[in-house]
């Protein structure tokens, strides 16, 4: 095969032959899944292989997932190396990737048949319904775009895909290959569906969709694999609610004819992400104090029984506040003044509030630096 990648990042010439794999991971045991993943990339000869959101250990690992992450170093990596050598091929797989102790990332990571590791780790963390991400995951702001012999391809993961900002980033830097790794429930099928030839045809790429399949906890997951064209055409699906695999040949000289009939990547202006900006910025506070509700709200279930608490100058920190006291927004209640809450019980009352300098950061858009930091640092106690 005759790879030629062009420096204007359209691989002329090159083709891809790419698996899209829908399997059930079993929960906690990487080594099952692990077994699964060489099983399906002994089956079917492709030049790249992607498996779903976290298939590594299993979606719902809650608590446990401090235990079975690993970092770029780990025993897991290394076993999906040797498998990218020994078939000279590219894998994509999910998986939670240890940054250093306590900081763990939703990550897709990238193997390449040379060995090499490349990682994607999710931006969009869900943490609505039944998903509870946040409270395991540290979010990235960043997006790479990944050099492979085919040509550039950018990754994103479930959730992520909702954002066109993102996948426009992503392309943006030269992406021709977006892949999307998800756990999607079955309940949420038609959205995807909808969005995924959505992406391909606005930012002019092709997008392969990789899904888990099977039930973890009360969540079915749908499966459907699948690839489109860069005029968001579908060029593959899988069966629904099985496993199995799809398999496409990615044509990369269809991108030139794609970009010069509909130009959106040309005519994308600067302007308007910069006004998105503002306007995120402005809005990110309120996912900050939702953040800051919980610690608050971890401190104070640690030291008493809740059965009541006054939320002081952010509403936005009740959410937090309730979600991690179990109490009802009904015993909630809110006034003006500092950012923080009173806690009240049967045995007394507490009251937390927040540090100015950590009011200043989350008003100036910084909230992303609030999982680094302990409680102490956060708030004021006062007993």
């Amino acid at each position: 095969m005759n790879n030629v990648i062009c420096s204007n990042n359209i691989s002329f010439g090159v083709s891809m032959k790419i698996c899209i794999v829908s399997a059930k991971p079993r929960v906690g045991s990487k080594k099952k899944n692990l077994d699964k993943i060489e099983k399906y990339i002994s089956q079917e000869k492709a030049d790249m292989y992607v498996f779903g959101e976290l298939f590594l250990t299993g979606y719902f690992c809650r608590d446990d997932i401090r235990d079975v992450a690993e970092d770029s170093n780990g025993e897991s990596i290394k076993r999906l190396k040797k498998m990218a050598k020994e078939h000279d091929c590219y894998i994509i797989c999910g998986a939670p990737l240890k940054e250093r102790e306590g900081i763990i990332s939703n990550s897709a990571i990238l193997i390449h048949p040379n060995g090499k590791l490349d990682a994607y780790r999710k931006t969009f963390l869900a943490n609505f319904g039944p998903f509870e991400e946040r409270f395991y995951f540290l979010a990235e702001n960043n997006l790479p775009v990944f050099e492979t012999r085919y040509g550039k391809i950018g990754i994103c993961i479930c959730y992520d895909i909702f954002f066109p900002e993102l996948v426009k980033g992503l392309a943006l830097q030269g992406a021709d290959l977006i892949v999307c790794i998800s756990a999607s429930p079955s309940v949420t099928r038609k959205f995807f569906e909808k969005v995924l030839p959505a992406r391909a045809i606005e930012n002019t790429v092709f997008v392969a969709y990789a899904n888990l399949v099977g039930s973890q906890e009360n969540l079915v997951f749908w499966g459907g694999g699948q690839i489109y064209n860069p005029m968001g055409e579908l060029m593959a699906r899988g069966d629904y609610l099985k496993e199995g695999y799809v398999v496409a040949n990615i044509d990369f000289s269809l991108l030139e004819n794609a970009r010069a009939s509909r130009p959106t990547i040309r005519d994308t202006k600067a302007e308007i992400f910069h006004a998105l900006y503002n306007i995120a910025k402005i809005k990110g506070g309120q996912r900050g104090y939702a953040y800051i509700g919980m610690k608050i709200g971890e401190y104070a279930f640690k030291k008493m029984k809740v059965e009541k608490v006054i939320v002081y100058g952010k509403k936005e920190l009740i959410d937090g506040i309730c979600f991690a006291t179990g109490c009802k927004k009904d015993a909630v209640s809110f006034k003006e003044g500092k950012a923080g809450a009173k806690f009240i019980g049967k045995n007394g009352e507490l009251k937390i509030f927040v540090k100015d300098k950590i009011n200043e950061a989350i008003e100036n858009g910084m909230d992303s630096i609030l999982p680094f930091l302990d409680g102490e640092k956060i708030f004021d106690v006062e007993e």
